[in-house]
């Protein structure tokens, strides 16, 4: 029998992991994220199945491999918390979910987005807090006459961009990939320091490339931005320089910051802090100490019942045709 130990099951998900098990494996189901201390769970396994911010680095990769562990994959589309290199010099299968239910992001960055749009966030702070004054800074567009920007129009940006689009709102994208330079998935694209200077809202949606896409949002790209404009990051952290946020926000050169991704989320998000002066990162705790305008969700954009049933049924299908074939249409290595 194939046995898969799968890590960072959090409890609501066990049911649906055993549920989709139409090819009866055994399963192990971790509830903590891969670490050097639980490593040791996968003993015995044929594969082993992540989650994000699941440590696979080189330590544990070996022990997998020492262990004939085959098949090393990701319940994710990103794949940055696995050593591919490594994977690959030891010989190990790795694939991942190429995609699920794109709307399950593009719905919580639409959410972020208009709660700060239309000043929601410093609104529900302040109520809480007994103030129930109509404040000045409360003023707000409409999102029918604004304009959303939507950086990387894949299938979770042009997801985002339709909804917006149903709400009356003129959409444009940035996407240096696109294969047509004027659209992709329907929506016109622009240069992205047009983008910057025209959108009201603007989302971003494109994988973590060093080199590329990191810092791609830094002081200057903030500089051109309106400065009642709101971005929001449901991408990579480090697709957006944070202390350049801070900066910005400080500075009120933005009108506000949604974000489902922080720097140091290993050590972050799934836990719970005492007092902020327990918070590992300074830049976090500074955005979410002094920013009434800014909000963080515990990366929760893939988690709602479609997108989870796709990363688990597709997972379970990328097991069964590398079984079977030794390739399977989702392999990274």
């Amino acid at each position: 029998m194939v046995k898969i130990t799968t890590y960072g099951v959090r409890p609501i998900e066990v049911d649906y992991f055993k549920e989709l098990n139409t090819h009866d494996y055994e399963l192990n189901l971790v509830p903590e994220l891969l670490d050097h201390e639980n490593v040791t769970a996968a003993q015995g396994s044929t594969g082993v199945l992540l989650r994000g911010n699941c440590l696979g680095d080189r330590t544990n990769l070996e022990k997998f491999k020492a262990w004939g562990i085959e098949y090393v994959f990701t319940r994710t589309v990103g794949v940055d918390h696995l050593d591919l290199a490594t994977a690959k010099e030891l010989g190990l299968k790795v694939a991942r979910v190429a995609a699920y239910s794109p709307y399950a992001v593009a719905e919580l960055a639409l959410t972020l987005g208009m709660t700060l749009f239309r000043k929601v966030a410093p609104e529900i702070t302040n109520t809480h807090n007994g103030n129930f004054k109509v404040l000045d800074h409360y003023f707000s567009k409409e999102i029918h006459s604004s304009t959303v920007g939507i950086i990387g129009c894949g299938r979770i940006g042009s997801a985002e961009g339709e909804l917006y689009a149903g709400m009356g709102a003129t959409v444009i994208g940035y996407d240096p990939n696109s294969t047509n330079p004027h659209q992709k998935n329907g929506i016109p694209l622009v240069e992205l320091s047009e983008l910057l200077a025209k959108a009201d809202i603007i989302s971003l949606h494109v994988p973590l490339i060093p080199g590329k896409t990191e810092n791609l949002i830094d002081q200057a790209e903030l500089q051109v931005m309106k400065p009642d404009a709101i971005l929001i990051n449901t991408a990579r952290s480090p697709v957006v320089n944070l202390p350049a946020v801070n900066w910005a926000l400080a500075n009120q050169m933005i009108g506000g910051y949604g974000a489902d991704v922080v720097v140091d989320e290993a050590h972050i998000f799934g836990q719970q802090f005492e007092n902020w002066d327990q918070l590992p990162n300074k830049e976090v705790l500074q955005l979410s100490q002094h920013f009434p305008n800014a909000i963080i969700t515990p990366h929760v954009g893939s988690f709602t019942e479609p997108a989870l049933k796709d990363m688990i049924s597709i997972s379970y299908q990328n097991f069964a045709t590398t079984i079977a074939t030794g390739t399977c249409p989702n392999e990274v290595i």
